[in-house]
């Protein structure tokens, strides 16, 4: 991204919230997408984004998240003396790994996430998320082989970056783009910083024009 560019979401509003496909908000605005397994920060990085505390909600207990969300918002893109919008949904998904969900409950929101990820037209990126503190556990490389095989866009993020020394942090981003090889370089966020957030506004922008 250049210096004199700059990108910011605005008016994010939350839209709707669904569990199968008759209940998704209707219009063809791209869809940017975000998951991870339970309590890795999603919503904190959808509120970071767009600098809405408490537009998506956050919750210190797992699984908290159990519909899939969407939001409308505009990617606001300036240089110079030019502006462009771009429409879009923010989708925030239920994390996988429910520490205290099984049985029926658990198959039932592994069934409505898959229905999302593999038949939503609108689906432009996905966004997993990964505690970067903790790069290459089973369960994210599960889930990105899953969706790698369903060829669905990714865009890595390697959450609470800011509780990492610059060093490690550096180093556990490089293994993102090895472990998880995708459209974008990996991206080392800080909600609470708002670190990282220019890179992925800017690879967001790029998705969204390339299509």
């Amino acid at each position: 991204m250049s210096d004199d560019r700059m990108i910011q979401l605005i008016r994010p509003e939350y839209t709707a919230s669904a569990v199968h496909m008759a209940q998704y908000p209707e219009g063809d605005m791209p869809e940017i997408a975000f998951l991870g397994r339970s309590n890795v920060g999603k919503s904190s990085l959808i509120n970071s984004l767009c600098n809405y505390r408490g537009l998506a909600r956050v919750s210190g207990a797992p699984g908290k998240t159990r519909t899939i969300n969407f939001f409308s918002a505009a990617l606001q893109v300036k240089e110079e003396d030019r502006e462009e919008r771009f429409p879009i949904f923010l989708v925030d998904l239920p994390g996988y790994g429910f520490a205290k969900t099984g049985g029926k409950n658990r198959q039932s929101w592994s069934d409505f996430i898959g229905e999302y990820v593999t038949k939503s037209p609108r689906l432009a990126l996905l966004c997993l998320l990964v505690d970067l503190r903790h790069p290459g556990l089973p369960i994210d490389c599960q889930a990105y082989e899953w969706l790698a095989a369903h060829g669905v866009p990714l865009q890595i993020i390697g959450t609470k970056a800011d509780k990492l020394k610059n060093n490690e942090r550096q180093k556990n981003l490089a293994q993102l783009n090895t472990l998880f090889p995708s459209v974008y370089p990996a991206v080392a966020y800080s909600s609470l910083k708002r670190s990282g957030w220019p890179q992925l506004l800017d690879h967001m922008v790029q998705c969204i024009t390339d299509q």
